[in-house]
């Protein structure tokens, strides 16, 4: 495994070396590059690099193929050879090792890191940061284990010691990375971590009871999946942990999001501000001009009269007006730059926020409350969990209205509706799903893929490239892995098409 080949403390320097984030402390490092960075930097630096790292690549590449596969997204008549790769699920340029998506080599740098952070944390008696990466640990190996089932976990992040880590069944990650995170919440709850303190926590600023909740959340998405295919013995052995636990889930204004101090300078804008909407010379991205909602997504805003439409889209002529995913006809002028919506940010809105576009120095967002309430919510739907299913999913969908700017009058009449409510729904978990994939639109976007190959919902189209059948189910093997760890990879079985299933999938 080429991720896992390289002398550790190599990977740390360049880590914190070329990582360009937030203010003064985090974005420029200062120290001394030719002395040994594992003792100049501190852990309370080492921390929000890892943190800032981790959730460039969900704001980006993870965001971007949940976009495209998602139902989200498609692209306009001038962009029609852009994504070229995701339009028409070509696994092979995917997992190319020049001009493909690293999500395994960043996962693992990213699993390196922070395993690093938890090593130095148990040798100085640390619990906080002993915790918190434990917690980020198993977020990245549930990430991976999503992308490509079967995945190394117990000889993963361990430099030198395992040249050709072994596999491990994806299920058995799963639960590997579940019991992990439990571990860093009982660290963190343990721990002497005073929030007003340098701690360099920039996801959390100490607060040891939402690293707890926050913890239990990324259980309660991981016991979701599995909802289809897991073990129920297992699924509700794991609930009564968290219940027993008793921190419970993220809640309304307790969103898991990372802010260093992003800056108007170039590279130190928030990361997907400045790949799809402006730089920091205001200029529009290319990705701004040339990324359009889907028809599908606009109809369905438009049936349900969804005001959150008009927040993160503009209009042609006053009406709204998406591109077909897959670009069937490059050639037609109602897929043409000026006849199809952009996102809509505070260049056209007054100078005001709006949409998911608010300013250039907003936080990025990792795990929101806004999903951690339709997870509770779908968790109660199905007798996981016990609470009243209406008032959550209320709760889910206003916290969607509100980060997308709608006005207090909009918010009312959108939840007050007769098509926008539950006990109207004549399938309540198409109706949970659809109003999940409408709040998660470009913030989260990988969970409507996610959902989508664990229920089939909601129902939106594939691509219509020319040539292409249908959907991705995974990623393949990178040719890093291929190249480094080869008898493992074969070992997984066919890993030539994008069609074969994640573990949890029915």
């Amino acid at each position: 495994m080429q991720t896992i080949r390289i002398n550790a403390k190599i990977y740390v320097f360049l880590f914190l070396i070329v990582l360009n984030i937030g203010c003064d402390s985090f974005l420029d490092v200062n120290e001394n590059p030719n002395a040994p960075i594992s003792e100049n930097l501190p852990l309370s630096a080492k921390l929000p690099a890892a943190l800032v790292a981790t959730v460039n690549q969900e704001v980006g590449s993870i965001n971007q193929i949940g976009g495209f596969w998602g139902g989200y997204w498609g692209t306009n008549n001038e962009g029609a050879n852009l994504f070229f790769d995701l339009k028409t699920y070509n696994g092979l340029d995917i997992r190319d090792q020049r001009g493909g998506i690293p999500i395994w080599e960043n996962g693992y740098n990213n699993i390196l890191y922070f395993k690093l952070i938890q090593e130095e944390a148990e040798a100085e008696g640390d619990l906080f940061y002993v915790g918190s990466s434990k917690i980020m640990q198993g977020w990245l190996f549930l990430r991976l284990v999503d992308f490509y089932n079967n995945i190394p976990f117990d000889e993963a992040g361990r430099g030198n010691t395992y040249l050709n880590p072994t596999y491990e069944p994806g299920e058995q990650v799963y639960r590997k990375a579940v019991q992990l995170i439990s571990e860093g919440i009982q660290d963190v709850k343990s721990s002497g971590v005073i929030p007003s303190q340098t701690h360099g926590d920039v996801l959390f600023g100490g607060q040891k009871s939402l690293w707890a909740k926050f913890g239990n959340t990324i259980k309660l998405r991981a016991l979701i999946r599995q909802s289809e295919k897991g073990d129920p013995n297992y699924i509700n052995s794991e609930i009564q942990a968290i219940q027993q636990e008793g921190s419970g889930f993220l809640q309304p204004g307790e969103s898991a999001n990372v802010n260093p101090g992003y800056l108007n300078t170039p590279g130190k804008l928030n990361p997907f501000w400045a790949s799809n909407y402006r730089d920091a010379q205001g200029a529009f991205t290319s990705n701004h001009q040339h990324i359009r909602p889907t028809v599908y997504l606009i109809s369905q805003y438009e049936s349900l009269n969804d005001p959150r439409l008009q927040r993160l889209y503009t209009d042609v002529n006053g009406t709204y007006r998406g591109v077909l995913f897959g670009n069937p006809d490059a050639g037609n002028p109602a897929y043409a730059r000026i006849n199809t919506s952009a996102f809509r940010g505070p260049a056209e809105n007054g100078g005001s926020p709006t949409g998911i576009f608010h300013s250039f120095n907003q936080s990025s967002v990792l795990l929101s409350d806004t999903e951690s309430l339709f997870l509770q919510a779908e968790a109660v739907l199905r007798g996981w969990l016990s609470g009243d299913l209406t008032s959550l999913l209320q709760e889910a969908i206003a916290s969607s209205l509100d980060y997308m700017k709608v006005d207090a009058p909009g918010k009312s009449a959108y939840l007050l509706q007769e098509a926008a409510r539950l006990d109207s729904a004549e399938n309540k978990l198409e109706y949970l799903i659809l109003q999940k994939w409408l709040a998660l639109n470009s913030i989260s976007s990988i969970e409507a893929w996610n959902d989508h190959r664990r229920l089939g919902l909601p129902e939106f189209p594939a691509t219509i490239a020319s040539g292409v059948e249908g959907r991705p189910l995974r990623l393949m093997y990178p040719e890093t892995e291929r190249g480094t760890n080869y008898e493992q990879v074969l070992a997984q079985g066919s890993d030539f098409t994008l069609r074969d299933k994640v573990w949890w999938m029915p």
